[in-house]
């Protein structure tokens, strides 16, 4: 009983700096692949939404897509952490984005009494994209490649209006990474991109990735060099050494992006493990990478003495 009146006591004050603020949580495909891990996190979003503190819910499912695809009878590209998509793919993110995966969200959410509502970026016009055009770019191996991504989207714009209306009023947007061109053609947008664009534009205190992976590592194979806090000039070191590697990358690439454009702090961390997003929010050790820049920066380490 002492040690639950002490976190308690220490959870004081991180709530009353949260209160009526906005988080941005992401949830990968590792965590949306295991219903035990999914009705754990309802359980915490729950918790922040009793809270006062509102939350924004976005997710893609990309081992998914992969499983359904290959079922299909196609395997799926994958480069530097990013899908080709395929005419074909595409119809597979179709059905498991907007489809299967955002039903089991908003399912586990209403098991915890947390009004939340499934939505899209075609949604509203909530997230407005184009087609990606050939781009050069390094994969994974190091290698410099021209890749045609397909019927892949680039956020080009990004319309509040929606969730001005829907979180006020105590909703919980459950918004799975599909977008539509001003003509409207759909796309498939990256899951890591649209968190990063929704946290930019409603100026959202916190931008959280739930992953399968522990945090930004220095090696892939030592759980040890975990990076548990991080500037950016930090992370384009490792960036540039080809250390973040598949998945990691983009994560990586729109936390650097999210605090340049004002987001305040953003969090790397395993959502498979139990509670680790309340222990993250909530205590001063944190569980995963949390990367902030600037003042920002300083501010942190003044809470931490």
């Amino acid at each position: 009983m002492t040690d639950l009146v002490q976190g308690l006591k220490e959870a004081l004050d991180y709530t009353r700096l949260y209160r009526d603020q906005t988080f941005v949580v992401k949830l990968g495909g590792e965590v949306l692949a295991d219903p035990k891990v999914l009705a754990n996190v309802a359980i915490q979003v729950a918790l922040l939404e009793s809270l006062s503190i509102r939350v924004v819910l976005v997710h893609g499912g990309g081992p998914q897509a992969s499983e359904l695809s290959r079922r299909m009878g196609f395997e799926p590209e994958i480069v530097a952490g990013r899908r080709v998509t395929s005419p074909q793919a595409l119809e597979v993110c179709k059905m498991v984005y907007a489809g299967q995966l955002n039903v089991d969200v908003l399912a586990a959410l209403r098991g915890q009494s947390v009004r939340a509502v499934g939505l899209s970026g075609i949604d509203a016009g909530l997230v407005t994209a184009r087609r990606r055009p050939p781009v050069t770019m390094r994969d994974d191996a190091g290698a410099e490649r021209v890749v045609s991504f397909g019927e892949v989207g680039d956020i080009e714009g990004v319309d509040t209006a929606l969730l001005d209306l829907l979180l006020p009023q105590g909703y919980v947007p459950v918004v799975a990474s599909l977008a539509a061109d001003r003509d409207g053609n759909v796309l498939n947008v990256n899951a890591d991109t649209v968190a990063e664009a929704l946290a930019s534009a409603i100026k959202a205190k916190k931008l959280i990735f739930l992953t399968g992976a522990p945090g930004v590592l220095r090696d892939v194979t030592d759980p040890s060099s975990l990076v548990a806090f991080a500037r950016p000039e930090d992370l384009e070191s490792l960036l540039a050494s080809g250390a973040l590697r598949g998945g990691m990358r983009p994560k990586v690439e729109a936390c650097l992006r999210a605090v340049a454009s004002g987001v305040r702090r953003t969090h790397i961390i395993d959502g498979r493990v139990a509670d680790a997003l309340l222990v993250e929010v909530f205590t001063g050790h944190g569980c995963g990478t949390m990367i902030v820049a600037g003042a920002e920066a300083a501010a942190y380490a003044a809470e931490e003495r």
